[in-house]
C-alpha cells in the first residue's frame, strides 16, 4: 500500500506540473485480469520524459487512478 501511494503521488505531481501522459503499457482499456506491471511515460513542457513503473496491486491501483482522473 505504501508504494501504491508513492506511484500515484509521483504521477499526481507530474500532472500538476502540466506534464502529459504520453504512453501507458499495457493500455488502460485492456483488461486488468493479469496485470503485473504498468509503465507510464510522461512528457513535461520542458521536453523531459519521466517513467513511472508500478507492480502487481500497485499497477491495478495506478491504472484505476488514470481511468478516473485523467483524460487522454
Amino acid at each position: 500500500m505504501a508504494s501504491e501511494i508513492g506511484v500515484i503521488s509521483s504521477l499526481k505531481k507530474l500532472l500538476d506540473a502540466d506534464c502529459k501522459i504520453e504512453n501507458i503499457q499495457p493500455p488502460v482499456l485492456a483488461s486488468d485480469a493479469e496485470i503485473n506491471i504498468v509503465i507510464v511515460t510522461v512528457v513535461c513542457p520542458d521536453g523531459r520524459k519521466e517513467t513511472i513503473k508500478a507492480y502487481r496491486e500497485d499497477a491495478v491501483a495506478l491504472r484505476e487512478f488514470i481511468r478516473r482522473n485523467t483524460q487522454r
